[in-house]
């Protein structure tokens, strides 16, 4: 396993990550790309999905059904 950065990469610190995560989450969304550091070291990397939209099939759309989260015998009772 390879310790470098693509050049392309921003770096960003795990806990910095953990306390923004929607900040990153809408980079992400822009395009961009980060690998996530613990002590200096890469630990892994997060971007775009690259692959074509078509082929992610919905199987339920639980953010329809209630707002804030929905309890896992409902869940299970609606599949």
């Amino acid at each position: 396993m390879s310790n470098t950065i693509p050049a392309q990469q921003s770096i960003v610190g795990v806990k910095e990550l953990r306390e923004n995560l929607e900040k990153y989450i809408m980079e992400i969304e822009k395009g961009k790309s980060f690998t996530v550091v613990r002590r200096s070291r890469p630990v892994f990397s997060i971007g775009p999905i690259l692959d074509d939209e078509s082929e992610w099939e919905t199987i339920a759309d639980f953010t329809k059904v209630k707002k804030g989260g929905v309890p896992l015998k409902e869940i299970l009772a609606r599949l």
